[in-house]
């Protein structure tokens, strides 16, 4: 008799041992189907824009290269890519709040130097405008070489069409920002309150931990901004603060490198608050970041000092799983913040397609800023 239940017990064991195995090689299979994949294939999107090429020989990004102002304001065309990205937090007169994002993209195809219609110079733009209920967004592309876009450095204007952000002469400051399309068009005038800040190791920006993916990246976190909106032909008067990123390369990303999440903050204490980070097939993502005071007081963040934590994962009208609430924690100098986003639906189907909007944090401090999202 106890022979004939150790005879069953051993046997309901490896069944269950066997059921388990099973289980599991399901959760892999379905992890991989719906996860690893659909991460691979989102990140291609980007991917296949900001990868380094390997048939043309561009510029490399090195640690040591001196940036220098204001002529890294303007093109780098022997650098594969670069951008041009404005975004700004402002209210109207009678109270409503709107996010501004303005980019001008600038694409090599070929590593030569050709002029006019030969030239190799490519151009993109964004302008997205974004209120509580709705968002105006449209793309515009260029080639270079011919007038259509462009930037140039004395007077100071990046363009293509009739957008630009332009200056009445080398210095970048004051500068004018400008956008018409048929359902939105906007004139705002930018200046300067803080320092240029260089990202990363002197404007050495890494992307990897372990490759030598990196961009040279500055940024202006401390701008003023003011002027009109027209929105649906309603006219606005908005003031605001605004945040420049100026960033270039050869080659963003890496094959295995899935996208990344970049937040600015306006911090309620006066500081301006950068965090990033690039995330990675199998391995932990690479984060990084800085703390800044108009004074021009600069605190570089790096992996060991930043905790980025997504709390709530939605899912789009089109489909796509996006965290679009977030705790970001900077321990080592008191920052714990958790994110809102002022709109949900700010998927934008570009040629690189991304979520960016403007959002909301409250916690250690209350702060306004904006949040961008790749590879979901």
């Amino acid at each position: 008799m106890i022979k004939i239940c150790r005879s069953k017990l051993s046997f309901n064991v490896y069944r269950l041992a066997i059921g388990l195995v099973i289980l599991f090689a399901l959760f892999v299979a379905t992890y991989y189907t719906f996860f690893h994949q659909g991460s691979t294939q989102h990140s291609r999107e980007v991917n296949a824009v900001l990868q380094k090429s390997t048939t043309q020989v561009f510029e490399p990004v090195l640690p040591g290269t001196l940036l220098s102002f204001p002529k890294d304001f303007v093109s780098h065309p022997s650098y594969q890519h670069e951008w041009w990205y404005i975004n700004a937090n402002v209210n109207s007169a009678d109270g409503q709040e709107f996010g501004i994002q303005w980019t001008l993209f600038r694409f090599a195809t070929a590593d030569n130097n050709d002029s006019g219609w030969q030239s190799p110079q490519m151009y993109m733009s964004h302008v997205v405008i974004t209120s509580e209920d709705k968002k105006w967004a449209e793309q515009r592309f260029a080639r270079g070489g011919i007038g259509q876009a462009g930037v140039r450095a004395n007077p100071f204007r990046a363009w293509i069409d009739n957008w630009s952000w332009s200056s009445p002469d080398i210095q970048i400051f004051p500068s004018t920002l400008r956008a018409a399309s048929d359902d939105f068009s906007f004139q705002l005038h930018m200046d300067n309150a803080g320092p240029i800040v260089l990202q990363g190791d002197k404007g050495y920006s890494q992307k990897h931990d372990q490759l030598p993916i990196a961009s040279h990246y500055f940024s202006m976190p401390f701008l003023k901004i003011e002027g009109a909106l027209v929105l649906d032909g309603q006219d606005l008067t908005v003031k605001g603060d605004a945040w420049l990123d100026r960033e270039w390369g050869s080659g963003m990303v890496d094959q295995e490198q899935q996208g990344w999440d970049w937040f600015s903050f306006h911090l309620d204490d006066g500081r301006a608050l950068m965090v990033s980070q690039y995330r990675h097939n199998f391995q932990q993502p690479h984060k990084f970041g800085s703390i800044s005071e108009p004074s021009g007081s600069v605190t570089v963040l790096t992996h060991q000092d930043i905790r980025m934590t997504p709390l709530q994962t939605t899912k789009l009208s089109n489909g796509r799983l996006i965290p679009l609430q977030w705790m970001i924690d900077i321990p080592k100098y008191g920052i714990n913040l958790t994110t809102q986003p002022v709109r949900k639906e700010q998927w934008l189907p570009f040629l690189i397609p991304y979520w960016e909007g403007p959002i909301h944090a409250v916690g250690s401090h209350t702060a306004k800023g904006f949040m961008e999202l790749t590879g979901y």
